[in-house]
């Protein structure tokens, strides 16, 4: 079924993690390249659209869709898979986990597109958090995952700042905040899905200033690469016309859902690891290059190096973003510089990968003719 440019699977009733469902869910995606060619999923990011995955797609990228088939999936929660926005039952929006996610992409992958095996799962930020649930939850189904400027499970520093923002939109509404990992308080006949506009305009603006400290790094705004790189006059032109319009263009209630999931990140939370996280990282089996950003606020290249050091001897490569761009080292295209450093990791990777799932495949074959 197609609509609005972009590709929807029905999922029917969906049962989450939580003993929720999401009632006549659907996953959005769109694909480019050939279903014959090797495939790779690329999911999108916190409030992302599929098309701001676009920027890392292209002939002359290493995501070639002369070379690949592309399958980019859209979170539950980001206004084109069921979310909040397009979801007709009334009362609060089921509570959604990467897992909930990555299960439904996985059915959409196998039982709609008919993939056997994925080539690789990439992405950033909450694309990387998928990457990882991939690579945890169906370790067998891919040979690669690159995780950028993302992490396995989300930090207690992480979760503070995300508490940050989702209270200040919260605010608007008069609504406190639940805590860590949940929604809102809701008293009689409040709800966090039913906005008038002037609460949207006032959370929503709210939501961008706060989010505007964390996104780029100290030296990015002590450099004025707002002024120099982006183009804006000063800083209130930035914080206007990059921060506050990036926010206004959302949904509140679409962005909770995605916050949510966000800060409830965390690999462990499954069969058959039961909140085990080392145990969890040390089932991954698919070579994974990991990219932090040296000066990502959320993500810290030392939660990255633990990661690594809980994989198995071998398994993973870890390699930093030399950037002052912050979080946004890592997407979506704005520095130019940083997409090229991007692209050339994905390259040495994916031909160091194929040239070692060919020797595999050989070995095989040998083992084969010798029996």
């Amino acid at each position: 079924m197609t609509k609005n440019g972009y590709e929807i699977f029905k999922l029917g009733d969906w049962e989450l993690q939580s003993g929720e469902k999401l009632v006549d869910a659907h996953i959005a995606y769109t694909t480019f390249g050939d279903p014959k060619s090797p495939a790779i999923v690329y999911p999108s990011w916190f409030s992302g659209l599929m098309s701001e995955n676009f920027w890392l797609i292209g002939e002359d990228k290493t995501l070639n869709p002369n070379k690949y088939f592309i399958i980019i999936p859209a979170l539950f929660g980001n206004g084109e898979s069921t979310s909040p926005s397009n979801y007709p039952i009334e009362g609060p929006f089921p509570r959604c986990s990467f897992y909930d996610n990555v299960r439904a992409q996985y059915t959409l992958v196998t039982q709609h597109l008919g993939i056997t095996h994925l080539h690789a799962v990439l992405g950033w930020s909450m694309g990387a958090a998928q990457s990882y649930q991939w690579a945890t939850q169906y370790p067998d189904f891919m040979d690669l995952i690159v995780p950028f400027c993302g992490s396995a499970r989300t930090s207690p520093h992480n979760q503070v700042f995300l508490e940050g923002v989702k209270s200040a939109l919260l605010a608007a509404k008069h609504i406190r905040s639940a805590g860590s990992g949940n929604a809102g308080v809701l008293e009689a006949g409040q709800s966090d899905r039913i906005w008038s506009d002037k609460e949207k305009e006032i959370g929503l603006k709210a939501f961008g200033r706060a989010y505007a400290g964390w996104g780029f790094s100290q030296a990015f705004y002590r450099e004025k690469l707002f002024e120099s790189v982006l183009g804006y006059k000063d800083l209130e032109d930035f914080m206007v016309n990059f921060h506050e319009s990036w926010a206004l263009s959302k949904d509140p209630a679409n962005l909770l859902t995605m916050l949510q999931t966000w800060q409830n990140g965390n690999v462990a939370n499954q069969e058959p690891y039961n909140g085990d996280f080392e145990k969890a990282m040390a089932s991954i089996k698919a070579k994974a290059l990991v990219l932090p950003g040296k000066t990502d606020l959320y993500f810290p290249p030392e939660d990255s190096e633990y990661e690594v050091a809980c994989m198995a001897p071998g398994v993973a490569t870890l390699a930093i973003f030399p950037s002052i761009w912050g979080h946004w080292a890592g997407g979506p295209g704005l520095s130019k510089h940083d997409v090229a450093w991007l692209d050339k990791k994905l390259s040495d990777f994916f031909e160091a990968g194929s040239s070692s799932i060919g020797e595999k495949v050989e070995e095989r074959l040998k083992a084969v003719n010798l029996g």
